[in-house]
């Protein structure tokens, strides 16, 4: 979830927002709205700002159950898509969105480890990440090295 005007470059919704849901950091949105990539919408945890509103077309939860850094992957992944499919009515897109209330969505049965594996997964899937972005720098340090070195090596000649 990001800020409207970082991703429409403008402020599109209306300045009153009375009507609309208010999101805390740490809470995550259903957007049922599908698109390439995400066939039944996508889940996302709040993390970059300490609130924000949403519309009232997304459904709203916080982790009580789980842990949430396990559900980050767990909603990154498809696992949880055949549950959506199973409670979504007859005809279900409408405008673009999938067609589940949110007493359907709330009554899915998902596959969730144990707390104590939840821990485990999510804490080895941090550190992956961090791995991955401390070595996305290497490449980057290895060419401003070589150009150093080249640029060096020139003015030896």
């Amino acid at each position: 979830m990001i800020d409207q005007n970082t991703f429409f470059d403008k402020q599109v919704a209306s300045r009153d927002v009375s009507g609309y849901y208010l999101i805390k950091n740490g809470e995550f949105a259903y957007n049922k709205s599908y698109s390439k990539g995400y066939p039944v919408g996508t889940i996302k945890r709040l993390d970059k700002y300490s609130e924000g509103v949403l519309s009232t077309l997304y459904i709203l939860f916080k982790a009580t159950h789980a842990d949430s850094q396990f559900l980050v992957t767990y909603f990154e992944g498809n696992k949880w898509y055949q549950e959506v499919m199973k409670r979504a009515t007859e005809g279900a897109r409408n405008h673009g969105l999938l067609n589940i209330s949110p007493k359907d969505f709330f009554n899915m049965h998902l596959f969730i480890p144990v707390k104590s594996e939840q821990y485990k997964v999510g804490s080895i899937i941090v550190k992956i990440s961090c791995l991955i972005a401390a070595n996305e720098q290497v490449p980057k340090l290895v060419i401003k090295i070589v150009k150093n070195f080249l640029a060096n090596s020139l003015h030896l000649n």
